[in-house]
């Protein structure tokens, strides 16, 4: 499994891939900011408002090909506010169905994090449904809790589920 950064051209070339990657999320139960059942269409459309943001510097994106097969992502959203620019959010961290159990979703969140650090930023945060095992990969991971906020969003199902807010130290912050 190889897991690399695109850039907004290479985002488009995935666009497939990651469409079916989105809508397998969602049809799994994942909460990721959409309805069940989600139309391909949307997922499309979504993909290519992140490929934009990757082109924009806005979002850095990763991707996981098992072959040509897309099996996982993750993505920081970075900010450009100026009394910010220290701290980026972990967000749609998301691994097929068929590809979990298999230590992916750990590999994303560590190159995730390396990459963070590596480019000076030292502080990431993050929101996931509460009691999810997104949840669990973040407690396990060395992620700490800031707190939960209830019905906080809709899982795919319509059902308003609480979430649970996480930060990390990375790079010299988790050091020093």
């Amino acid at each position: 499994m190889i897991v690399s950064r695109v850039d907004g051209e290479r985002l488009t070339a995935l666009l497939g891939g990651l469409t079916g990657l989105l809508t397998d999320t969602v049809a799994g139960g994942a909460s990721v900011g959409f309805l069940a059942p989600l139309d391909p269409a949307q997922a499309v459309a979504w993909w290519r408002e992140r490929g934009t943001a990757v082109a924009a510097g806005r979002l850095a994106v990763w991707v996981a090909l098992e072959g040509e097969r897309v099996a996982g992502t993750v993505s920081l959203a970075l900010t450009d506010k100026p009394n910010s620019r220290h701290r980026a959010e972990l967000v749609k961290l998301m691994v097929a169905r068929e590809a979990r159990g298999r230590g992916l979703g750990r590999r994303l969140l560590t190159v995730a994090e390396e990459a963070a650090a590596a480019a000076g930023i030292t502080l990431l945060h993050l929101d996931t449904e509460t009691g999810s095992p997104a949840e669990h990969l973040y407690r396990s991971a060395g992620w700490t809790p800031a707190g939960v906020i209830p019905d906080y969003a809709a899982d795919p199902g319509g059902r308003l589920r609480p979430t649970t807010l996480f930060f990390k130290r990375v790079g010299a912050a988790a050091t020093g």
